[in-house]
């Protein structure tokens, strides 16, 4: 049986010459050792949830991405992250949104898929299930980082927000995602965001949203997307590919290049998407300058980009 790994950082304008070397080895190095790591675990026998679970950890503990420790800042000088996390096999899912102080999102999003009755846990209430649950919060100089409150720091006072990616400069791009498909033919997605510079009113993208910026189902595909969240809430992108597969019998990269390349483009939404299906196949379609992503099967492929 087949099984992979796909993973990403997020999409967006990367601009080649506002990347230097190093920054490039960095990202690359950090993305490299998530696709190990999750990789690793599906080698070892274990679920696509742990997979994808243990790729995004790796993810959300870099500053180079907009997730876990490299949140980007709201209007009020604070971090609000979400994620969300599903399984194929059952269609169980856990979602967070507006948490603050967490260190791995994607790990409270689990314990909602299976320590709760619900799906969707957010604000206060969310961190109340979190610390009945032994989560502890991190000060606020964990999620601290200069690059990050410097982007602030520019359009703060300001009604302007700013999409990670959707600037022309060097800096960090976008939400974290994996999907996988363990030896049981399995398949689970995971995303993770610290969402919008300067963002006012609690506002909430696609991330946390099942069918939306994540979803599984063995039958289909488990998407991971990442981009202008306020489109990928309005195309219902992550449930939109698995429905050309199931209703249109779509291959896999068919139904996801239809999603990116045409339907999210007609009403004006950028970014891209991570899939994977029970048989193992992998695509990582987008339509921007690029997007951090790698992917890994055990046929022997593997490979980390960040250009088209």
């Amino acid at each position: 049986m087949k099984f992979s790994i796909a993973i990403h950082g997020g999409a967006g304008t990367l601009v080649k010459g506002m990347m230097t070397p190093e920054l490039e080895l960095r990202y690359k190095a950090d993305l490299e050792k998530a696709l190990d790591a999750g990789y690793s675990a599906l080698e070892n026998g274990k679920s696509s949830v742990d997979a994808v679970e243990t790729a995004v950890n790796i993810l959300e503990d870099s500053p180079l991405f907009n997730a876990g420790k490299g949140s980007v800042f709201t209007a009020d000088e604070t971090h609000e992250m979400d994620a969300s996390i599903m399984e194929g096999k059952d269609l169980n899912a856990g979602a967070v949104s507006l948490i603050s102080g967490i260190k791995n999102p994607i790990s409270l999003a689990r314990d909602i898929m299976e320590k709760s009755e619900h799906v969707f846990l957010a604000g206060n209430g969310a961190m109340t299930f979190a610390k009945m649950n032994g989560y502890t919060t991190e000060l606020d100089s964990y999620f601290y980082d200069e690059l990050r409150h410097k982007q602030w720091l520019e359009i703060k006072d300001t009604d302007d927000f700013q999409l990670d990616h959707s600037k022309s400069k060097d800096s960090k791009f976008g939400t974290v995602g994996a999907v996988a498909c363990d030896k049981n033919g399995n398949i689970a997605a995971a995303t993770s965001t610290g969402g919008m510079t300067n963002k006012k009113f609690g506002r909430i993208g696609d991330s946390p949203m099942v069918g939306a910026g994540n979803y599984a189902n063995n039958a289909t595909c488990a998407i991971s997307c990442t981009g202008s969240g306020e489109f990928f809430i309005r195309g219902v992108v992550a449930y939109d590919v698995a429905c050309l597969i199931e209703h249109k019998n779509y291959s896999l990269e068919k139904a996801a290049n239809e999603v990116i390349n045409n339907r999210i483009l007609k009403i004006g939404g950028d970014g891209g998407l991570i899939a994977v299906n029970a048989k193992g196949d992998i695509a990582m379609p987008f339509n921007t300058e690029g997007m951090y992503r790698g992917c890994r099967d055990s046929d022997g492929r593997k490979e980390v980009l960040i250009y088209g």
